[in-house]
């Protein structure tokens, strides 16, 4: 008989076993939840962690924890990663691995709209360490390679970008990174998820996801990751976890374990469930514009087929008079509600104006204030569509609009 290819598990079943197991003790079928600080090691190891000699059991929680392992191995099987390093928060992750690779003299080229932590992180933190930064919009790739210089030791990509849902395509900001002798691209893929997107497979070196969102999904538990290379990620555990001290909980660990099981079917059900609505939006009197990766209206929308597999629940819309609506949707909204975060279970919706978000976060002026409010105009909704029914949505949506 000839013998079967060993066949590649499917995402759903990946999102189930990956770093977990039967516990050889108790037969536990769930994974057990450690919550100790302290670990009685099989032998005699080095007092710092620098001097373990290759010991892989646990010593100290801050080093590494079984359930964040767990939540870690997971992660990169998820992602088609060798490693995994969880953090606190997605800042956590985020200023992980840019203080770990980045030093004096070193130059950074950013997407100019992101999260609004990360984009404060570089304008404000980043320069007083002697670290130069370049915020470009990382759709267009002649500004990108016009940006980058000897110096530059990462381009800093998200996709689709916090909050305009813009797209950035990655196989070629890789290719252009290569050519240059860019020694990093790391991609923020909190929007997409592993479901939608994954970086590494496209030649990204690190993907970065606050696990707060759509892997936890269910907004109970605060969390980051970063994933790459074994070689990078062992490198940044020492400097990055064991040094600057932001490790994950183990018990927001095994809520996200919890969460990160039923992601691909969470995520199939986002994606249906934000089309519909996405289109009830579009054709909405009230409603200037819609910017959903899955509407063929989104000016990328063929890149968007191209690189993700799943067009998550995110999206943004504009109407006339923003305020006046944010102000309806905090009194009158029963099934979305008017708060700040994403990727969970229940739908929630935030205005943000432009202006303000200029004044404090992204700062942009010129050609780069000129193309964020070509997706923006005066301010969008973000929305973050959750697991509701797409009519109850839609019919809330109804009674504030």
């Amino acid at each position: 008989m000839k013998k079967k290819k060993n066949r590649q598990q499917g995402m759903r079943t990946t999102a189930i076993h990956a770093g977990e197991g039967i516990d050889p003790v108790s037969r536990a079928s769930s994974p057990n939840l450690v919550m100790s600080a302290t670990f009685a090691p099989t032998e005699a190891t080095g007092f710092s962690a620098r001097n373990r000699q290759n010991y892989d059991g646990f010593v100290y929680a801050r080093l590494s924890n079984p359930t964040v392992r767990q939540l870690e191995d997971k992660l990169a099987a998820l992602e088609g990663a060798e490693s995994c390093q969880c953090y606190a928060s997605g800042m956590a992750a985020s200023s992980a691995l840019m203080l770990a690779r980045l030093g004096k003299g070193d130059h950074l080229v950013i997407s100019d709209t992101n999260y609004v932590g990360t984009a404060e992180l570089v304008r404000d933190t980043l320069p007083r360490f002697g670290i130069e930064v370049t915020p470009v919009d990382m759709s267009d790739l002649t500004m990108v390679e016009r940006a980058i210089g000897p110096k530059t030791r990462m381009l800093w990509v998200e996709t689709p970008a916090n909050p305009i849902m813009r797209l950035a395509d990655i196989a070629s900001l890789v290719k252009l990174a290569r050519a240059r002798k860019v020694r990093d691209v790391a991609v923020d893929s909190t929007f997409a998820s592993p479901i939608g997107t994954r970086p590494l497979s496209l030649g990204a070196d690190f993907v970065v996801h606050s696990l707060t969102k759509y892997i936890g999904g269910h907004g109970d538990a605060m969390g980051g990751s970063v994933l790459g290379r074994k070689s990078d990620l062992d490198a940044l555990n020492l400097e990055a976890t064991v040094h600057f001290g932001g490790v994950l909980s183990p018990f927001n660990a095994w809520l996200i374990l919890r969460g990160a099981a039923t992601l691909p079917i969470r995520m199939k059900a986002h994606e249906e469930t934000a089309l519909a609505v996405a289109k009830y939006l579009e054709g909405h009197k009230r409603v200037k514009r819609v910017f959903y990766p899955g509407l063929a209206s989104h000016p990328q929308h063929e890149l968007a087929k191209r690189q993700m597999t799943n067009f998550s629940g995110m999206m943004t819309f504009q109407v006339k008079d923003g305020p006046a609506l944010a102000k309806r949707m905090v009194e009158k909204l029963r099934v979305v509600h008017y708060a700040v975060s994403l990727g969970h279970h229940r739908s929630l919706i935030y205005w943000i104006p432009t202006a303000d978000l200029m004044r404090s976060t992204f700062r942009h002026e010129g050609e780069l204030l000129k193309r964020y409010r070509d997706f923006a105009g005066d301010g969008v909704f973000r929305f973050s569509v959750g697991l509701e029914d797409a009519e109850d949505i839609c019919a809330d949506l109804d009674r504030v609009l």
